[in-house]
Parts: structure tokens; C-alpha cells; sequence
């Protein structure tokens, strides 16, 4: 078990805005809200569970996640949410997939390729880049001093995952998307918390863009963000300031 990613300075990536923090909450919220329609308590609901999870590494407030799930028998009781998936390329031929959650499908899809079109990108069909991707269980937990490299390997075996990938400051475990739901809470049993923990689109191999791609791709990106029906955006750009800011 071995290997290389990108959390490092996840302390500082983690400090968002409040008006960036009020986005992400609203967003993982609806997720909350629609994986409770199928039950409301989350250890008979594995996929409430793991959303639950998702939303206190991002530091959600308890109080928060539980208005979320009571809009399940309320407000959005009567709302059908549909979850779809969409791919494209971005400028300089960037590899993007994009969840949705919406109630909308033409307004969304709409949105969605208005954004890859003002931004040099194109809407591509399904399948055109999610195979430059492996769909992965993600979960990081802060590297201590009490948790060392032995620890974590034998959690992690003992819990079925898949691989730890080992940084300075976090270790990654990486785990299939079936054994997610088991392996979170193996570990959540354990007393440990995470920095992340979700189901994502991990690129095979990063693409490096020149400045002024870079400048387009970024904007393409927070447009992205901004649009309430996207939930997760997955690319394969080497963003610099991932590994550069301080």
C-alpha cells in the first residue's frame, strides 16, 4: 500500500469563506435531504450514512444536517430529484464529469453546456473522458502522533480497503465504492474523524494547462460551483495552487 496525492496544506484548503462554506453546506444539504426520503435514520440507511459523513468533514454544523434530513418529510417530500452525471472536455482539452442533483433536467443540462461553451469547452456524451477516471471511496484523517504508519495499514486492511496513500500531514485510504459505506464506518467506530470522506471521480493521470488556460479553466470551474444543481465537479487539471498556497 502505497503511493502519491494532493492533500497537502488541507488545513488551508479547508478555510473557505463563510459565503463559499454557505454554498457547499446548501449543496450537501439537498444531498442530505433526498437520501433521506429512503429513511431517515442513518444505521439502516447506509447512503444517508455516508452523505452524514461527507458533511462533517466539511464541517457542517449538527444542527444543519439535521434540518436537512427533516426537509425529506417535508418540503422536498413531494420533489423528485434526479441525480445525473455529465461529461465534457474544457479548454486545452481538459477532462471534466460533473454530478447533478436536480428537479430539473432541462434547465440543468442547459446550464451545464452554456458553461462548457462560454468557457472553450464542449458537453461530450457519457463515456467520452470517465475513462481517464477510477470511481473510488475516499476517506483522509489528519496525521497525529499517536496515529502512526503501522496503525493506519492495519486499520485499513482490517477494514477492507483498498490502498493508503501516505502524505506529510494526512493519510488517504482509498477503498472501493462498494466497500465505502464499511469501511467509514470501521474506522468512525474507531474514534477517528475525516477531512474528506465521499465517493469521487480520481483522474489516471493529471494534464498541465498554460496560464491563460488556466485562467479560462478556473472561471469555467466556479461557474461550475456556482450552479446549485452541480454537486461534485471532477477534473484532470494540475491546479497549482493545490500544492503552492500556504
Amino acid at each position: 500500500m502505497s503511493g502519491h496525492s494532493k492533500w497537502a496544506n488541507i488545513k488551508n484548503k479547508k478555510a473557505k469563506t463563510d459565503a463559499a462554506k454557505g454554498k457547499i453546506f446548501t449543496k450537501i444539504g439537498r444531498e442530505i435531504a433526498v437520501a433521506a426520503k429512503a429513511g431517515t435514520d442513518p444505521s439502516t440507511n447506509s447512503k444517508l450514512a455516508d452523505v452524514i459523513a461527507k458533511a462533517k468533514a466539511a464541517n457542517m454544523p449538527n444542527d444543519n444536517i439535521k434540518r436537512s434530513i427533516m426537509k425529506a418529510a417535508g418540503e422536498l417530500s413531494n420533489v423528485n430529484y434526479e441525480t445525473l452525471v455529465y461529461e465534457g472536455y474544457g479548454i486545452g482539452g481538459s477532462a471534466v464529469i460533473l454530478n447533478t442533483l436536480t428537479e430539473n433536467k432541462n434547465r440543468t443540462v442547459g446550464d451545464v453546456r452554456h458553461i462548457f461553451d462560454k468557457y472553450g469547452g464542449s458537453m461530450g456524451t457519457t463515456g467520452s473522458v470517465s475513462f481517464m477516471f477510477n470511481n473510488l471511496g475516499i476517506l483522509v484523517i489528519e496525521r497525529t502522533v499517536e496515529l502512526d504508519e503501522d496503525a493506519v495499514m492495519e486499520l485499513a486492511l482490517d477494514a477492507g480497503a483498498d490502498d493508503v496513500i501516505i502524505e506529510d500531514d494526512v493519510y488517504e485510504i482509498r477503498t472501493a465504492p462498494s466497500a465505502f459505506s464499511a469501511v467509514r464506518t470501521y474506522f468512525e467506530e474507531r474514534g477517528h474523524s475525516f477531512i474528506e470522506a465521499s465517493i469521487q471521480m480520481v483522474p489516471n493521470d493529471k494534464i498541465t494547462l498554460n496560464a491563460d488556460q488556466l485562467v479560462s479553466f478556473n472561471k469555467m470551474l466556479d461557474a461550475f460551483e456556482d450552479n446549485d444543481d452541480i454537486q461534485d465537479i471532477y477534473h484532470n487539471v494540475e491546479l497549482p495552487e493545490e500544492e503552492d498556497d500556504e
